[in-house]
């Protein structure tokens, strides 16, 4: 080789690692705008199977005209918000009534902790609950802050789930250009392999999103029964808490249950014992049988798998880390199997 395409070669080595570099970094400073495609793109897989089964059907009982997918990405986006809006009918009036007179019983509540407390030797002086509110840390104007701060987190996520379902509406609607896309970066004899594989993550990513509201619908439904056989009160603003905190792993079930025992501290130290027993073993139960059984059975993923995958995406990202980690690990596990199989 001569000196003159040596240099080249090494010219182009460094052009291509300083693009690397720079490609890095900047996805490195877009790091929230991709987690939120990445979170929509798994929604759109998700969803796309039910999608798919919408659009086969005839808009006439007679008459071979199909739904637009537009109209069938609708469709289902009406589904579930008339889901939800129905659960929350069903539920709705006890838990108003339920969260008003747990908010009218607040002080006395507060006043009867602050009893057990001194009783016991771990508080000196009772306060109100305005007082404790203005002898907090940095005060009123802290908790002003922090209510402020709140309020703006409450925005920022509202704003983030509304651009999430606006970005996955248009990812399904795209999503038949966008896959024959992605097939044509593949060599043309390795497409056929490539499209089953995307089959397969797709049921797996579909499956997961299944399992995490049977989790959620399991978690809270026994919350509710388990909290109203302890006698505890406002049960189904707690049970709520418990299944929305289902969807958070980690630490969602961790912090839906420390309502529960607030309430029942301010009862008796016997029923604190036994809401504290119950969401233990509550936790245990999911965090070692239902979750990796569910979603093995859902997803096909390894309970093995399933575990590794919540610690290390909670190491990784957090929260949502933990949240995106198992239809991450079923999409590598699709992956891998297939770079197996071609190299038996």
């Amino acid at each position: 080789m001569r000196a003159d395409e040596v240099r080249s070669h090494i010219r182009w080595a460094i052009a291509l690692l300083a693009l690397g570099v720079i490609l890095l970094w900047c996805a490195f400073l877009a790091r929230h705008a991709l987690l939120l495609v990445y979170v929509s793109g798994l929604l759109a897989v998700g969803f796309s199977p039910i999608v798919r089964i919408i659009e086969r059907q005839t808009l006439l009982p007679i008459g071979s005209k199909r739904f637009p997918r537009w109209l069938a990405i609708l469709i289902l986006y009406l589904v579930i918000l008339g889901g939800l809006f129905l659960v929350g009918f069903l539920i709705f009036p006890p838990l108003v009534h339920q969260a008003i007179s747990l908010w009218t019983q607040l002080p006395e509540m507060f006043d009867r902790a602050q009893q057990f407390l001194i009783a016991k030797g771990i508080l000196k002086e009772h306060l109100t609950l305005g007082e404790a509110v203005r002898h907090a840390p940095g005060g009123s104007s802290d908790a002003v802050g922090a209510v402020a701060g709140a309020i703006g987190n409450v925005a920022g996520g509202l704003f983030g789930i509304v651009t999430t379902l606006i970005l996955t509406f248009y990812i399904l609607v795209e999503a038949d250009t966008l896959r024959r896309l992605m097939l044509r970066l593949f060599p043309r004899a390795r497409r056929a392999q490539a499209a089953e594989a995307s089959n397969e993550a797709t049921i797996k990513v579909s499956a997961w999103l299944a399992g995490q509201l049977l989790l959620g619908t399991i978690i809270g439904t026994s919350s509710a029964i388990g909290l109203w056989a302890l006698g505890i009160p406002f049960f189904y603003v707690l049970a709520l808490i418990s299944g929305v905190g289902e969807l958070i792993p980690v630490v969602g079930p961790v912090i839906s249950a420390i309502p529960a025992v607030a309430i029942a501290a301010t009862i008796s130290l016997k029923k604190v014992l036994f809401v504290l027993l119950f969401f233990v073993v509550q936790q245990q139960f999911e965090n070692h049988v239902l979750v990796p059984k569910v979603m093995s059975r859902q997803v096909g993923v390894s309970a093995v798998t399933v575990i590794v995958a919540l610690l290390i995406g909670a190491d990784l990202l957090g929260i949502l880390g933990a949240i995106l980690a198992v239809p991450t690990a079923a999409i590598l596990q699709v992956i891998g199997e297939r770079i197996l199989q071609e190299n038996e």
